[in-house]
């Protein structure tokens, strides 16, 4: 076996570990593959022995350089994706007892605040009442407005949305089971309304399909196999962008940003920032304190207090 052959196959066994042992995303994978090919690929790397911090130092320099099919020099937070990525493999083979850099030794990058978009309640209300006030057939319209409504009930991301099953939810209960990011199973809990809307919207349903959302346009009719006639998370997403325009919201509006609705309403309303927490299905606590600065109203009243005056 050549020596590029040996790191190709390390890589490999390290991919084929975060599937099988770790449970990770088959996207995640497919980014990490890419991440480390690149990077063993412009150093030249033959050996876990040649990833030093000059070389790193050197792959940082040269990716801080590149830019994107717009021209863009790429954003700090994809450079730090490849560094984790290397910074994983190097944890890897630390566990296997292979010489190479020390998976502490590499520094991510500084990122600036994220700044969390959201929907303030004006423009919420008009949003989830968007398809109600459309033309569309009466059963698009159930299906839409019960799809705005779990958004906003349970915080899914789009992709878990789109997975549901009628099966994966009892209307009889006010609560259900999500599989998560790394198949983490969590609890998120239904509105009276989002119950309202998906029960009306099954009621209504003709097909056999096993998905809670399907297609109800001329093409899905079509199709044979009614069985793969679910929406996709890219239909998904064009639906609520379609909405947010309806609505009269100018600024963009996707499935992330009624997650991050259904976050900051929580916390203004009082929740504290560890249920919000296991109700987001974040790992870690971190992620989901780049809400508190934009619900804290300790601020609010000092400002109103010291400052704001007639």
């Amino acid at each position: 076996m050549s020596t590029q052959n040996k790191i190709q196959k390390l890589i490999t066994e390290f991919l084929e570990y975060l599937e099988i042992e770790r449970g990770v995303s088959l996207k995640t994978i497919r980014n990490y593959k890419f991440y480390l090919e690149r990077f063993v690929g412009f150093l030249e790397i033959t050996s876990p022995s040649q990833i030093t911090l000059e070389s790193v130092k050197r792959f940082r320099l040269w990716l801080n350089r590149q830019k994107n099919f717009k021209g863009d020099t790429l954003k700090k937070s994809t450079q730090n994706y490849h560094l984790i990525a290397i910074r994983n493999f190097l944890k890897y083979l630390a566990r296997l007892d292979i010489k190479s850099l020390a998976p502490e030794k590499i520094e991510l990058s500084k990122l600036g605040e994220r700044i969390v978009e959201f929907l303030i309640k004006e423009d919420l209300e008009r949003f989830l009442e968007a398809p109600l006030k459309t033309d569309n057939l009466s059963i698009i319209k159930k299906r839409d407005k019960a799809i705005l409504e779990l958004f906003f009930s349970t915080g899914l991301r789009v992709s878990e949305l789109a997975s549901l099953t009628k099966e994966s939810i009892n209307l009889k209960r006010d609560e259900f089971t999500i599989r998560g990011k790394g198949d983490k199973p969590r609890i998120v809990f239904l509105s009276e309304v989002a119950k309202k809307y998906i029960k009306e919207y099954l009621d209504i349903r003709p097909d056999m399909s096993p998905y809670l959302f399907v297609r109800h346009d001329k093409a899905s009719k079509r199709i044979q196999n009614q069985e793969d006639n679910s929406l996709t998370p890219r239909s998904i997403e064009r639906l609520v962008q379609k909405y947010a325009r309806l609505a009269g919201i100018t600024k963009k509006v996707t499935p992330h940003t009624i997650r991050h609705s259904f976050a900051t309403d929580l916390l203004y309303n009082g929740a504290d920032i560890r249920s919000v927490q296991s109700m987001l299905g974040h790992s870690s606590i971190t992620t989901t304190q780049i809400y508190t600065h934009i619900t804290n109203r300790q601020l609010k009243e000092v400002h109103k207090k010291f400052h704001d005056k007639k």
